[in-house]
This record gives structure tokens, C-alpha cells and sequence, in this order.
């Protein structure tokens, strides 16, 4: 290695990669590593992190519960917005990977750790993720990438590495998936899914049971809203991260928020993922219609627009950029009186809104009805046709000479 480094802390999650990239940067660089464990909601067991981190030869092991910020500061703001990129992905590993990194940053300072260190691999949007969030931080940290410098070029090559070196690795042939998972979702990406064609196979989910297996009978639920965020289900008040548990759990039963797609990597390939997200499709469900009777017309639409843009650029890593910081201040504002309730339908992997009722409804029923009225004259709609087809009558006026 042409850098001395004398102290690093890793991005640890006791899986395949980082495991032995715990043993390598030891061994290639002769270095200190401490690791940094996330519990975001992946319910890992982190007692055997820690072990296995300490087995391994980790000189220091920081495990640390972050599910409320993750959710309250990282999830919801995304869902404020009803972030979604290439319309299907709800931007569950994106939105986890910049407070890993603010984070991880935080504890290199700390400890006076000259570098930092992932196991994102070179063909991944991870990498990206990961070294703008440091560099967003601490513009002057070292980072090591292993999958950038060693010659182990295949999780076969991981396997083997593993255990020459007696590292556990829950990873195995039959499964060889590369897997991430917090409160918003899991995904599952490599072995056969590398094949477009092929169909993900039932074994490998579970958040979720499939929607045939789903109960027959429908679960009406209600979700209440202040201010563009949820805060109860069913009347029950939650924290942010009780509340995305307790709609994991009511979606998983019922087979909501399984998607298979092919998504293009900010590096400029395609990849193939399959991913589970039950309580962030219904949430993103139940926030539409939320703001279909709360928001504007124009605001809503001017905001929509935005939605490409916001999505791609949590996506790519910029969560700290200064424009990305911009467009949720602008979000936000459009968010002030999103506050009541909707009840929808979880039935056999749809989520169907049944109704929604707001203190705050821009939605008159004196107005909208189709019955008798004395508030609105149908005849003024004659002259607001006529001003809008004036454009067009000119055109084909013009065409006709």
C-alpha cells in the first residue's frame, strides 16, 4: 500500500464482505481497526457481531441504536416528499447509507482514526454513498475501499478467505445474496438474480409471506397524520420507529411491498434487485392520499415535480448536498397542513385507501357535488373553455387559410 494508516474505523455489519475486510486491512495494512455497527431495525443479532468483530481482531467494537434517527431524520423527510426513484424503489439502503457514514465519521474524530473504511464494492452505488457522506464531513479523511484493492474479485473468493481465517459469515453457496436490511426494507441482490429472466425465488423473503398465502380476509387500518409525518395506527400513538415496525408488520402478513426491478446504478450499469418494503408502501400510500385533500393544486404539482430530482439525488449519495438540503426546505413548507386521517385496505398484496378526513381539507363537498348547489355557476365554465381553446382556434384558424 503506498499510505501509512495507523488506526481505521470500519462500516461493520458482520456479513461476508465486512468480516473479511475486518481480517484484510489488518493484515494488509498492519493497522488498528475499529468497528462500527449500526442497529437500524435489521434485527441482527449483535451480541454475535460483536464476538465475531472481537474474534477477528477488531481493537474496538461500537454497536449503537440509531432507529430513531434513522427514522425520524432520514426516512420520513424522503417520505414527506413520496421519494420514489424510476417509480418503483423507496430508497431503502439510500437512505440508511449517509448517517452510517455521518456517523462513522463522528467516531473516526474520536478515536483520532486517520481513515474509514466500507464494504461497498467498485460496481455500486454503496461506494458512492458512503465516500461523499465522509468527504461531506471531513473533507481530509483517508478511505480504504478493499473491493477497489485486493484481488479477492467474487464472494466465492470471500468464502474461501473466510474460512482459511475461521471467520463465521452467514453467506453460503446455496445463498450466496447479497443482502441489506434496516426498518424501511431488505434487498436482495447476486446469485440468481443476477439472471433477469429468472424468478426470485419464495425462500429468500422475509418481511413479507407471499400474497397468495395472505389471509382471505381484508385488515382495515387508519393512519393519522401532523404535518406530513405519521404518528399513530389505529389511534395509537407511536414513535417513528414503533410506528414503520408496527406497518411492517401489518403489510408483511398480508404480502405488501415485494418489488422486482431493474434499476439503473449511478455508476451507469443496470442491476437487478428484489426488494421488500411493506410499511413504506403503505405509508407512501396513505401520504398521497393525505395530501390529495390537504395540499393545493399548484403546490402539489410544482412539488411533484421536484420528486425525479429529490429521489435521484438520495439515490446517488448527495443527502448533504447543499441543493438536496434546499429542496426539503421547500418540501417541507408544502407539508404544513397535512395533518388528518386515512383508513385504507390491506388485502392480498394491494393497499387500496378506503377514505381520508382532514380539519385542514381544501376538499368541499358543496363545491364537488353533483347535486343541487348554490355555489358554483356551471355557465361560468363556458367562458373559461372558451379563453383556454382560444389558443388552439387560432392555430387551426392559421392551418386552414
Amino acid at each position: 500500500m503506498t499510505e501509512k494508516i495507523k488506526k481505521v474505523v470500519l462500516a461493520y455489519s458482520g456479513g461476508l464482505d465486512t468480516s473479511v475486510i475486518l481480517k484484510w486491512l489488518i493484515e494488509t495494512y498492519q493497522c488498528e481497526v475499529i468497528t462500527f455497527s449500526a442497529d437500524i431495525g435489521q434485527e441482527d443479532d449483535f451480541d454475535q457481531i460483536r464476538e465475531n468483530a472481537r474474534k477477528t481482531g477488531a481493537s474496538k467494537i461500537y454497536i449503537e441504536d440509531l432507529k430513531e434517527i434513522f427514522v425520524r431524520d432520514y426516512v420520513f423527510p424522503a417520505f414527506r416528499a413520496n421519494a420514489i426513484y424510476e417509480g418503483q424503489y423507496l430508497l431503502g439502503t439510500s437512505l440508511a447509507r449517509p448517517l452510517i457514514a455521518k456517523r462513522q465519521v463522528e467516531i473516526a474524530k474520536l478515536e483520532a482514526a486517520d481513515a474509514v473504511s466500507h464494504g461497498a464494492t467498485g460496481k455500486g452505488n454503496d461506494q458512492v454513498r458512503f465516500e461523499l457522506g465522509y468527504l461531506a464531513h471531513e473533507p481530509h479523511i483517508k478511505i480504504v475501499a478493499p473491493w477497489r484493492e485486493w484481488d479477492l474479485t467474487s464472494r466465492t473468493a470471500l468464502m474461501a478467505f473466510a474460512r482459511k481465517h475461521g471467520i463465521k459469515v452467514p453467506t453460503t453457496h446455496e445463498k450466496p445474496y447479497s443482502t441489506d436490511s434496516n426498518l424501511l426494507h431488505i434487498s436482495y441482490e447476486g446469485g440468481v438474480l443476477e439472471d433477469p429472466w429468472a424468478a426470485a425465488p419464495e425462500d429468500i423473503y422475509t418481511l413479507t409471506v407471499s400474497p397468495r398465502n395472505a389471509p382471505d380476509t381484508p385488515e382495515d387500518i387508519e393512519i393519522t397524520f401532523e404535518a406530513g409525518d405519521p404518528v399513530a395506527v389505529n389511534g395509537r400513538d407511536f414513535s417513528p420507529p414503533a410506528l414503520l415496525a408496527e406497518l411492517n408488520h401489518l403489510g408483511g402478513r398480508h404480502g405488501i411491498g415485494r418489488i422486482d426491478i431493474v434499476e439503473n446504478r449511478f455508476v451507469g450499469m443496470k442491476s437487478r434487485g428484489v426488494y421488500e418494503t411493506p410499511g413504506g408502501t403503505i405509508l407512501r400510500t396513505a401520504h398521497m392520499a393525505m395530501e390529495s385533500i390537504t395540499l393545493d393544486r399548484e403546490v402539489m404539482h410544482l412539488r411533484d415535480g421536484l420528486i425525479p430530482k429529490y429521489a435521484e439525488l438520495i439515490y446517488n449519495g448527495f443527502w448533504f448536498a447543499p441543493e438536496r438540503s434546499v429542496l426539503q426546505k421547500l418540501i417541507d413548507e408544502t407539508q404544513k397542513n397535512v395533518s388528518g386521517v386515512v383508513r385504507l385496505e390491506l388485502f392480498k398484496g394491494n393497499c387500496r385507501v378506503l377514505g381520508r378526513k382532514s380539519d385542514a381539507s381544501i376538499y368541499r363537498v358543496d363545491f364537488a357535488t353533483f347535486e343541487d348547489d348554490a355555489v358554483y355557476s356551471q355557465k361560468d365554465a363556458e367562458g373559461f373553455i372558451r379563453l383556454n381553446a382560444l389558443r388552439l382556434r387560432i392555430l387551426k384558424m392559421l392551418s386552414n387559410r
